[in-house]
């Protein structure tokens, strides 16, 4: 889609916004030292890629795309015109875009809690996963069974530690498309990816089922369609008393035709070394785990406003064995007669068609189709190694989710916006068990269960002066899960089961108080569909009814303009949660699924990000929540205990980084890190009241850049210190209250990556 682009000659803090406003585009930067940068003038009708390369030509900065529409200024690794006085930091330069609220929001106005977590932090080097997000932000929380198969809360909304029928508490999203619809996180490498975003609290109106707790959004980086470069990284990791470790990863993007199609791939593979013995079998470091995977994008540009993508991803897991230690055994070892291992793979595709036009209307086509599986074995032994044919336990799992939405948004200067939008949804989960001698294992009962459900929503924002906006939505959904006692069913095995329908309303305003500071304040309301699950007892299954929360919030965020100064966020919010759909173990092991209650939760949460000097940077975050769960299994455990799992009380972060040039094309950086976990249960019952937690790490690391080179060196849990993260591993042995996930001692990271 081209404009026509008048800019004179000028400084790029000036040309960016005139550019971004005649093209209709989003435009943002950390960089600093944009006011000092000459550019010339630009006149022509333009596509916004031609019309910012014409701009940024000589300064020492180039755009990179975030999505069709909106772009990243960086510094420019091979020019050293910029590397000679300016120092990029973490800074907000500009409006941010809310891209995850469907309605593109300045982040200023927008009315609720939002996480944005940029992946290009030293802290993140390596091993990323959503997982590893939780070092670094408290408003994450996760299990600690192993990649693969955790699970991930936010804010506090957790509903057990185990993985089963019920649908996820918050939704995972590439883009525009779901990931996922239940069981675990699938541990996606976040390589080449440009930020993670996280909606805080229930986003049923937009989003629909299962975003209870929140929405996850992976932005990858967006396809070049003009300018041909790559990437390569790789690393090695020495863990104190464990095995070594690696990681490596490669990223091509070629264009197939100048601004008009082009394609962008990734392909990785990890070793994480594994740190638990097993004496009783004469192993050491036995919970490595291997991760291999990819990614590839099409993007064509038709002109005319219209943009394709088609993309695909493919990942699988293998661990060797169980991530769980035993106290009776010691901090890092376990006895067992057998190994645990365990693997996860997801096949996931999707198909984006957007169109744009010149009013500011745009619509959004966005299918998927993701396809999960995962195989997990557990010692059921009971008795020392070479003494009786082993027992085994095994669960396996497939799930299928084919969705789609299609939304007509327009966003314009006065604040104003709306989005309407229908969406479809067909989920099939199937889960099967097995126990017995490990040469001949018998099927114990089986589950499949169908979700379908279309949608209908919509919302907008209206300006009722000119600092106050109001924000009201609406969806409604009809759904149907039905299910059927056996692991592969045939499409006439299927009975009957729930119908539903649903209406989630949203209500908030926001007040800019000032150009860099805005107080909001929201309602919203979400659910999570029911189903059919294993129920007590041996060879049965029952019904689970669906779930609901409404939330009540007020916050506060100041942002920062330029390249120093104080930036902040805080918020209070409160929230209902009744008939809690919980996915638990019996004494003996065994899996099952059931409402466990209602619950009221209570969150204080902020974060500061202080740039006093270019370059350096300080950071604080924190989440408080206090929680309560009322029904017959809480009233099981101790009073001080009745809560909702792996939810501490407080959790915080606080981080200290410098960056300073040493020449030209070089600069080096050193940052620092600490987190504290308080004191969490397992779940919610006698039988979870198991403590984990209470504990603080810190890391530390140093980075240099050279031109297009950079080499760094992380050293994470510089303490050494050994605390229990999760207090679960094997569900077969939990009551015996022994199990611990120790945290990953000591651990180092050698790393270098190029750029072209």
């Amino acid at each position: 889609m081209r404009a026509t682009i008048a800019v004179p000659v000028s400084t790029l803090d000036r040309a960016l916004p005139m550019v971004g406003r005649q093209a209709g585009i989003d435009i943002v930067s950390v960089e600093t030292g944009l006011a000092q940068v000459p550019t010339r003038a630009v006149a022509g009708k333009l596509a916004p890629v031609v019309a910012l390369r014409r701009l940024l030509r000589g300064t020492g900065y180039r755009a990179v795309a975030i999505d069709g529409r909106s772009f990243r200024i960086v510094r420019d690794p091979a020019s050293h015109t910029a590397g000679k006085t300016h120092a990029p930091v973490a800074t907000a330069a500009g409006d941010v875009i809310v891209t995850a609220s469907k309605q593109r929001i300045p982040l200023l106005r927008y009315p609720g809690s939002l996480s944005s977590i940029d992946l290009a932090a030293p802290v993140l080097a390596g091993r990323q996963d959503l997982g590893t997000l939780t070092r670094v932000s408290p408003i994450l929380q996760s299990t600690g069974f192993g990649p693969g198969r955790d699970k991930l809360f936010i804010r506090g909304i957790a509903d057990s530690s185990f993985v089963g029928a019920a649908q996820s508490t918050a939704s995972v999203y590439v883009g525009d498309v779901q990931l996922g619809f239940s069981g675990a996180d699938p541990a996606i490498r976040l390589y080449d990816m440009a930020r993670v975003e996280v909606l805080e609290g229930p986003q049923g109106t937009l989003y629909g089922a299962g975003a209870i707790g929140g929405v996850i959004r992976l932005t990858p980086n967006a396809v070049d369609l003009t300018r041909a470069g790559g990437a390569v990284e790789a690393g090695a990791t020495l863990t104190s008393g464990g095995a070594p470790g690696g990681d490596v990863a490669a990223t091509l993007n070629v264009p197939l035709s100048a601004a008009v199609a082009g394609l962008r791939g990734t392909v990785y593979r990890a070793r994480d070394g594994g740190y638990v013995d097993d004496p009783q079998r004469s192993r050491q470091n036995l919970n490595g785990v291997e991760t291999t995977g990819g990614r590839l994008t099409l993007r064509i540009d038709p002109g005319d406003g219209w943009t394709v993508e088609l993309g695909g991803l493919g990942q699988r897991i293998e661990a060797a064995d169980a991530q769980y230690a035993e106290r009776r055994v010691g901090a890092l070892a376990r006895r067992t007669t057998l190994a645990q291992p365990y693997s996860s793979d997801i096949l996931f595709a999707r198909g984006v068609v957007t169109k744009r036009w010149d009013s500011g209307v745009e619509l959004v086509s966005a299918t998927g189709l993701a396809i999960t599986h995962a195989d997990d074995l557990f010692d059921a032994s009971r008795r020392p190694a070479g003494q009786g044919t082993p027992i085994i336990y095994r669960t396996q799992s497939e799930r299928q989710l084919a969705s789609h939405e299609m939304r007509l948004s327009r966003s314009l200067d006065d604040a104003a916006s709306w989005v309407v939008g229908i969406a479809l949804l067909d989920n099939n989960d199937s889960r099967n068990r097995t126990a017995g001698f490990a040469d001949a294992p018998m099927e114990i009962i089986g589950v499949t269960n169908r979700t379908r459900s279309a949608s209908v929503f919509a919302e907008g924002s209206v300006p009722l002066r000119r600092s106050l906006t109001a924000t009201l939505g609406l969806r409604g959904t009809v759904a149907r899960v039905d299910g059927d006692p056996s692991f592969r069913p045939r499409e006439a095995d299927f009975v009957a089961g729930q119908a539903s329908k649903r209406v989630d309303p949203t209500a908030a305003l926001t007040w800019t108080v000032t150009p860099d500071v805005a107080v909001f304040g929201r309602i919203q309301s979400g659910y999570r569909t029911g189903g059919l699950a294993v129920a007590l007892g041996v060879g049965r299954v029952a019904d689970f009814r669906s779930d609901s929360i409404l939330l009540e919030e007020v916050g506060i965020r100041r942002l920062r303009r330029g390249s120093t100064g104080l930036a902040f966020s805080a918020a209070v919010s409160r929230a209902s949660w009744r008939n809690i759909q919980a996915d638990l173990v019996s004494r003996r092991g065994l899996p099952y699924t059931d409402n466990i209650g209602n619950a009221r939760i209570g969150a204080v949460e902020g974060s500061v990000d202080w740039v006093p000097i270019a370059g350096l940077n300080a950071s604080l975050s924190f989440l408080y929540t206090q929680n309560k769960v009322r029904g017959a299994l809480a009233n099981t455990s101790q009073a001080d205990n009745r809560r909702l799992p792996d939810t501490p009380p407080i959790a915080a972060v606080a981080g200290l980084a410098y960056r300073w040039s040493v020449g030209s094309g070089d600069w080096l950086s050193i940052a620092a890190d600490a987190s504290y976990v308080g004191r969490s249960v397992l779940g919610t019952g006698d039988l979870f009241d198991i403590s984990q937690g209470r504990y603080a790490v810190a890391s530390a690391s140093a980075a240099w850049t050279h031109g297009s080179m950079t080499v760094s060196l992380r050293v994470d849990n510089v303490a050494d210190v050994a605390a229990n993260r999760f207090a679960s591993g094997n569900p077969l042995i939990l009551s015996a209250r022994d199990q611990t996930t120790p945290l990953r001692p000591l651990n180092a990271r050698l790393g270098a990556g190029w750029s072209f």
